[in-house]
C-alpha cells in the first residue's frame, strides 16, 4: 500500500479524542441498548446512518471543534463505516438527534457545553438520561433557532424517530409499532425461545408424519371420497 505524503496544510481530524467510550458497565449497558435498537429501527432505510460514541467535526479546517455524543442519528446520509463524522462531506447535513448517557465523572460544565455544543451545530433533538438518579431530560428544536428544554418529557414522542419515552423503575423506550427497546441478552433469550418453539414445532410436524406413515403401512391409504 501506497501513503499519500501529508502536506503542510493539510488538516487531521483525530478519529478519537482519547476517551473511554463509558465509565461504567451501566453507563455502557445504555449507550449499547439505543444505539443498537436505533440501528435495528431502521435498518431497511439506506439513508439513516446511526452510530455510537463517533467524533463529530462540524467546521471544516477546525480539528479542536468536536464531540462525541454517545448515540447520534442522521436522516439523509447513508449507512456505512466512518472513522469520524466529517459534517462538510456529509453534504453538510449535522446529526439531527443525539444521545448521552450520563456517569458519574461527567460534569455539570462538561454537559452545559455539550448542549451549547449540540445547539449551535444543528441538532434538532437532544435526550439526557441520568441512569444513577433515573433522570431524563430532553431538549427539541421549534420555532427557536435554540434548542428548548421539554417541560413534560414523560409519554414524551420523538418527532424525528417516533419512540415513546417512558420512566418507570429506569428508563423504558419504545418503537412507534410499541416494541419495547431490548438489551442484546434479551433478543438473544427471545431468539433462543423462537428456536426452540420451532424445533418443537417440527419434532410435532415429523411426529405426526411418521404416525401417519405407520398407519398407511398397516391400513393402506385412506380413501378420500
Amino acid at each position: 500500500m501506497v501513503t499519500q505524503p501529508q502536506t503542510s496544510n493539510e488538516v487531521v481530524y483525530p478519529e478519537s479524542d482519547g476517551k473511554p467510550m463509558a465509565d461504567n458497565t451501566k453507563q455502557f449497558r445504555w449507550i449499547v441498548v439505543i444505539e443498537q435498537n436505533l440501528e435495528l429501527l431502521f435498518a431497511d432505510d439506506p439513508n439513516v446512518f446511526v452510530a455510537g460514541d463517533l467524533l463529530w467535526y462540524p467546521v471544516e479546517g477546525n480539528n479542536r471543534l468536536c464531540t462525541a455524543p454517545d448515540a447520534m442519528v442522521a436522516f439523509g446520509r447513508p449507512k456505512g463505516d466512518r472513522g469520524s463524522y466529517l459534517q462538510w462531506r456529509e453534504d453538510n447535513i449535522p446529526p439531527q438527534v443525539v444521545f448521552e448517557i450520563l456517569s458519574p465523572g461527567n460534569t455539570a460544565r462538561e454537559m452545559s457545553r455539550k448542549l451549547m455544543f449540540y445547539s449551535t451545530y444543528g441538532v434538532e433533538e437532544y435526550y439526557l438520561y441520568d441512569p444513577d438518579r433515573n433522570r431524563l431530560e430532553g431538549w427539541c428544536r421549534s420555532d427557536d433557532p435554540w434548542l428548548e428544554q421539554i417541560e413534560s418529557i414523560e409519554g414524551w414522542i420523538s418527532p424525528r424517530l417516533g419512540i415513546r419515552f417512558e420512566l418507570g423503575e429506569e428508563l423504558n423506550l419504545y418503537r412507534p409499532d410499541g416494541v419495547p427497546f431490548f438489551s442484546f441478552a434479551q433478543l438473544n433469550q427471545m431468539l433462543d425461545q423462537e428456536r426452540q418453539r420451532a424445533e418443537q414445532e417440527k419434532q410435532r410436524a415429523d411426529d405426526m408424519e411418521a404416525l401417519l406413515r405407520q398407519y398407511r403401512d398397516r391400513f393402506g391409504e385412506i380413501d378420500q371420497e
